[in-house]
């Protein structure tokens, strides 16, 4: 519907579902808690309930296909994913290429700025190959503009402070030299009245100073380029204003070069690009910031395209890649429940990717740490993310030196006798001491956030004697990329006690055996599968299957899967207080509505655009504790009207890169048959789980909306119209607009939970 009408009716539904959504979002969490019921879910619920909770929302067919197979059996295929072929996704990764590259080939193809710096002081060649080096050029070149342009405004503030003084000199000289004009002075007619007005005017101390001043304006520029030129230190300024007007005619035909480029085929166009100068690739760059930028990378490869865009942001390509690889994932991927929980256990160890160089090794850190055991054991996901250059870089636990150690001592390095741990180098002077350097971040976060929990019994001291057993787990060659290292002399020496139990002096050792101490502790045992079924059940998770999944945590040493396995087969997971009893995520309200839309995504950025709208941004949070699970973190009427936009603009196809073909959603209803289109959409959309109160009003405003638009069908009242506008036939029914009608649904507050 296009017409005014219409898009006020759309509004008025929006409005109506707004409200709605609100008022069945915050219920569950004024309700009273009910005990777990034996589930009362049929069979085409309990596919619906599965398909919600273990994956990020399903498509079109889906429920079919699980009920088809059985829903215990496919939960066991999704607990097993090495099992489950994934071909399906490859094609939607294969352009990124960052995403199998190692954290030391990322910083060498996406360069950071003190890297670059240090090809621009000479301390680094620069690179041979020509796609790497045009990288480079670039990125030097803006850094010599900087610099020129740092350099340009400090002269021209040494020359207007030159220029002050001198005015201030010239104005106590002729201060000094000036004749008196007091009263007595004959100079001075005595009757100012007998001047003429433009004699007194000329006269007037005010108008002199006016005209000093004036002419002081005029002079400025003259006397600050004097100044700059002739100011002793003073650098001359032509080569630096050559540069400038130089680079500013590079840019000002760039527009121009992109325009001529883009007809050439895409091979002749990137080898150009390669040619130019390095001023011009910078002002190239620039240009390709802008739209037509999409235009100009058409048909190129993989590498070219990350070339291109590397010239502009080089550490921009990896987190972009990244985050539109994590959400093609959860939208494509067949294994889903371990994309699932590769994105609990990622919030639960978090890290931020904006925090300097963890651009570089997030992506290392989400594959090789976190992926692999994501259904593994508990402790080995631990060990994992304790010795990751991410989690120990976003924590500082690189740079936490023992306040006891050789390092912080000042001692060299030498191989003591024995066992290196237990040795106590003589104390030298309090003035010969470095500062300690221990820091607390990953004792505290170990101890609050990744095991105990922030009731787990321990001390601000056991934070500390965390923190001193973890002292010289750090990074090697951390600006290069480089992995985990051990560095005895950064440790502290000596026993430590954690939670009354001793760890003996072993080195990294102590590390790993705090990990295991902490990973079988029943009360990190109790945290995890709180955690887990907040996820997978309800905000307030039942105790008492807390209390079984903790059992199996226990007694199968921290089995990730055996836990799940234990959830999923929980009377409390399949209750009817269960089903549909948690809000989405940004995130899965995302995902699930473009799976459940079947959309066809050629480009998700924009997607993870929207993501960050709703405030969740991918690898975007801050703070240690992630993002939260709970409903009361993301349910507001603000945060709501930002999904029905999205929703809409899905379906209505205002979100580029994402087709979506409404008329499919409606069955291929016929056009004037509002109700069929609506009962198919919900169907696909909502496996026809939509209450009474939905569905009538989204059928009586659309049903309201089309009336206004109709032509009027009695005899007199067409004589009517036709005798007001002559010769103009009646125009033909509007068939209902399935795009908005689809927006609505997955705007409702059916689709906002899960």
């Amino acid at each position: 519907m296009s017409s005014a009408p219409a898009v006020r009716s759309s509004v008025r539904i929006a409005q109506f579902l707004l409200l709605l959504s609100v008022a069945c979002a915050v219920s569950p969490l004024l309700a009273k808690k009910k005990e777990p019921a034996t589930s009362g879910l049929n069979d085409q619920k309990r596919a619906a309930h599965a398909l919600n909770r273990l994956t990020f929302g399903p498509r079109p067919g889906d429920v079919q296909h699980v009920l088809a197979l059985g829903v215990d059996q496919w939960i066991d295929q999704q607990l097993h994913p090495e099992k489950i072929s994934d071909s399906a996704l490859e094609p939607h990764l294969a352009s990124f290429r960052t995403l199998k590259m190692s954290s030391h080939e990322m910083v060498e193809e996406f360069p950071d700025g003190p890297l670059i710096r240090q090809v621009a002081d000479g301390k680094r060649s620069m690179p041979s190959d020509p796609a790497k080096r045009a990288v480079y050029q670039v990125q030097v070149a803006r850094l010599e503009e900087k610099a020129e342009k740092k350099e340009r405004k400090q002269e021209l503030a040494r020359a207007s402070a030159a220029t002050q003084a001198t005015t201030a000199t010239s104005s106590e000289t002729m201060g000094e030299n000036a004749p008196a004009m007091g009263p007595s002075t004959s100079a001075q007619p005595a009757d100012n009245s007998a001047m003429s007005p433009d004699s007194a005017m000329a006269m007037s101390p005010s108008n002199a100073t006016s005209d000093k001043n004036e002419k002081s304006k005029e002079e400025a520029p003259a006397i600050v380029a004097d100044n700059l030129m002739s100011a002793p230190g003073a650098k001359n300024t032509h080569a630096i204003d050559d540069a400038g007007a130089k680079r500013r005619e590079e840019r000002l035909f760039a527009d121009l070069k992109v325009q001529q480029l883009i007809d050439l085929p895409p091979d002749q166009r990137y080898k150009k690009v390669l040619a130019m100068s390095p001023d011009e690739q910078l002002a190239f760059a620039d240009v390709l910031r802008g739209g037509k930028g999409q235009d100009f990378l058409a048909g190129l490869d993989a590498r070219q395209k990350e070339v291109l865009l590397a010239m502009n942001n080089p550490q921009g390509v990896i987190s972009d890649e990244l985050v539109q690889a994590k959400l093609l994932r959860a939208i494509y991927s067949e294994r889903q429940l371990e994309e699932v929980m590769t994105d609990f256990w990622f919030n639960h160890f978090n890290v931020f990717i904006n925090k300097g160089d963890d651009h570089v090794m997030t992506t290392s850190y989400e594959r090789d740490v976190i992926r692999p055991h994501a259904l593994g054991k508990f402790e080995d996901l631990l060990l994992a993310t304790a010795k990751s250059p991410a989690m120990l870089y976003y924590l500082d636990n690189w740079l936490s030196v023992g306040p006891e150690s050789m390092q912080a001592l000042g001692i060299p390095a030498h191989p003591p006798r024995g066992n290196p741990y237990r040795y106590r180098p003589p104390r030298p002077a309090k003035a010969n001491r470095k500062k300690s350097g221990l820091n607390e971040n990953y004792g505290r976060e170990l101890l609050e956030l990744h095991t105990l929990s922030v009731n787990g019994g321990y001390s601000q001291q056991d934070v500390i004697e965390a923190a001193k057993i973890f002292t010289g787990w750090t990074i090697d060659k951390p600006n290069e990329g480089g992995g985990f290292k051990f560095d005895p002399r950064m440790h502290e020496p000596g026993p430590k006690f954690v939670l009354g139990h001793r760890f003996k002096p072993k080195g990294e050792d102590e590390g790993r055996e705090l990990l295991h101490f902490l990973a079988i502790n029943p009360k990190t045992a109790n945290f995890i599968c709180t955690k887990l079924a907040q996820r997978f059940v309800s905000d307030d998770p039942p105790q008492p299957l807390v209390d079984r999944m903790a059992k199996t945590y226990l007694k199968k040493k921290g089995d990730i899967r055996e836990v799940l396995s234990t959830l999923f087969h929980s009377p409390e997971f399949w209750s009817d207080e269960t089903y549909r009893a948690k809000v989405k995520t940004p995130l899965e309200f995302v995902a699930s509505a473009v799976r459940a839309t079947d959309a066809d995504v050629e480009d998700a950025l924009p997607l993870t655009r929207q993501l960050n709208n709703m405030g969740m941004p991918l690898y975007g949070a801050q703070p240690p504790t992630g993002y939260s699970m709970k409903a009361d973190a993301w349910v507001s009427s603000s945060a709501l009207l930002n999904r029905m936009n999205f929703a809409l603009a899905l379906t209505t196809g205002k979100v580029k890169g994402v087709k979506v073909d409404a008329t499919q959603l409606a069955g291929n209803a016929p056009p004037a048959d509002v109700t069929l289109a609506l009962t198919n959409m919900e169907s696909t959309l909502l496996a026809g789980q939509v209450s009474k109160q939905t569905h009538d009003s989204i059928a009586d405003q659309i049903a309201q909306a089309d009336k206004k638009n109709a032509p009027v069908n009695s005899g007199e009242d067409q004589k009517s119209v036709q005798a007001k506008k002559p010769g103009k036939p009646p125009a033909a029914p509007k068939p209902p607009d399935i795009s908005t009608m689809a927006g609505l649904l997955l705007g409702s507050p059916e689709f906002q939970r899960r």
